[in-house]
């Protein structure tokens, strides 16, 4: 009888802590679907309305060249380098602005080469809008990873520094270089006239499929209610433009968008 009663308690126990272990499991189960059917509510309630989204961007490509020396018969390049200026335009959807859809601080992170050109070295920099398709760039707005804006209501402030105004009347500004595509390179052929474009990439021997690039990043904007919101971007400086290339000059391209910013704070 002690031999069964054993048994007994033994098997009593184990299936209480069966049955305690399937009402935990189950009670998780169940937690854990109403903490997200909770963050699904709470996100889509902060998304009901778009209140930032980028609708056009502009992308600007062009090729120039550092000479080392020329002669009458030949010249050297010491860098053959191509570039992409973008223009960013940031919307905040509304003839008013307030609290909610003007800027309080906005900052680039995340910045990746999702395909990177088999030739050249790739940087990206903040670039006055100013200058834009101009071939200037200052060396101390060239970012790694992360850029951080200067927010102004100022209509009048200096761009040369990465500046935006709150209300989001001026886009976001950024060159793309590719340099050392050529360097130390003759071009002997001078009898045709030398144009610092993307003419270049062609007199240099520079196949285009060589300069295919994707980039993306992240922008991160915080509004006057300390609201955060966030869009990944995607570029791919263009090389052609139906029957136009790079080969041809400068390409100018204005894509319409659809980036709507998602608030998750």
């Amino acid at each position: 009888m002690d031999k069964k009663k054993i048994i007994f308690i033994s098997i009593f126990i184990i299936l209480v802590i069966v049955f305690v272990v399937l009402c935990t499991s189950v009670f998780g189960m169940f937690k854990n679907k109403s903490n997200c059917e909770k963050d699904y509510l709470d996100f889509a309630s902060k998304n009901e309305n778009t209140i930032f989204s980028i609708n056009k961007i502009v992308l600007f490509s062009n090729c120039n060249a550092q000479n080392k020396n020329a002669t009458a018969s030949n010249f050297t390049i010491e860098n053959l380098y191509q570039y992409t200026d973008i223009a960013i335009f940031l919307n905040n959807t509304n003839d008013e602005n307030n609290m909610e859809n003007t800027l309080k601080s906005v900052r680039l992170e995340n910045l990746q080469y999702t395909e990177k050109p088999s030739i050249g070295t790739q940087k990206l920099a903040y670039k006055n809008i100013n200058s834009f398709a101009k071939n200037t760039i200052l060396e101390e707005n060239i970012f790694e990873n992360d850029l951080n804006f200067s927010i102004s209501s100022n209509d009048t402030e200096d761009l040369s520094t990465p500046t935006l105004y709150n209300n989001c009347a001026n886009p976001i500004v950024l060159s793309y270089i590719n340099e050392n595509i050529k360097t130390d390179y003759t071009i002997t052929d001078t009898g045709s006239p030398i144009t610092y474009d993307g003419s270049l990439l062609k007199k240099c021997g520079v196949l285009l499929s060589s300069l295919n690039c994707k980039i993306s990043f992240d922008i991160i904007i915080t509004n006057n209610l300390d609201q955060e919101f966030k869009c990944t971007v995607f570029i791919e400086p263009p090389l052609e433009n139906g029957e136009k290339s790079l080969y041809d000059g400068a390409l100018t391209i204005t894509q319409n968008c659809n980036y709507d910013f998602i608030r998750y704070k």
